[in-house]
């Protein structure tokens, strides 16, 4: 099987969007040395399950056709969704999902951040109905 190795926030203010995500979720952003601006992503110490990633200034449509990116939803652990999602609004994001059960998984909520980037967050709980 296939998994996700990287992830990728695509925003029309980078900086926007590193306010809300380290003030959300504690994630470290670090600019890549490269040609291009890009941020890489520390979401956690390498010894916890998870992914790392990359922020970049979204590209819009172009005259081609090419449309800007539409990415698909990932969903960050969360302690406690509740506080999560209030964080969410606090730092300027929209819930998009309120919380509901995924029995015998956790608690999920979907939020949209300042960038228009649609996320999950989920809190483990295999009691959850």
């Amino acid at each position: 099987m296939s998994r996700p190795v990287h992830f990728e926030v695509h925003a029309e203010k980078p900086e926007r969007a590193i306010a809300f995500y380290s003030g959300l979720f504690g994630w470290q952003f670090s600019k890549w040395d490269g040609p291009m601006p890009y941020w890489l992503i520390t979401t956690g110490p390498d010894t916890e399950r998870g992914i790392n990633g990359g922020l970049m200034e979204r590209k819009g449509d172009t005259p081609g056709g090419m449309q800007g990116v539409n990415a698909w939803i990932c969903t960050v652990d969360v302690e406690d969704v509740d506080a999560s999602t209030a964080k969410s609004v606090e730092l300027g994001g929209v819930i998009c999902l309120p919380k509901m059960p995924i029995p015998g998984v956790g608690w999920l909520a979907y939020s949209k951040d300042t960038e228009g980037n649609i996320f999950g967050m989920m809190q483990p709980d295999p009691n959850a109905k």
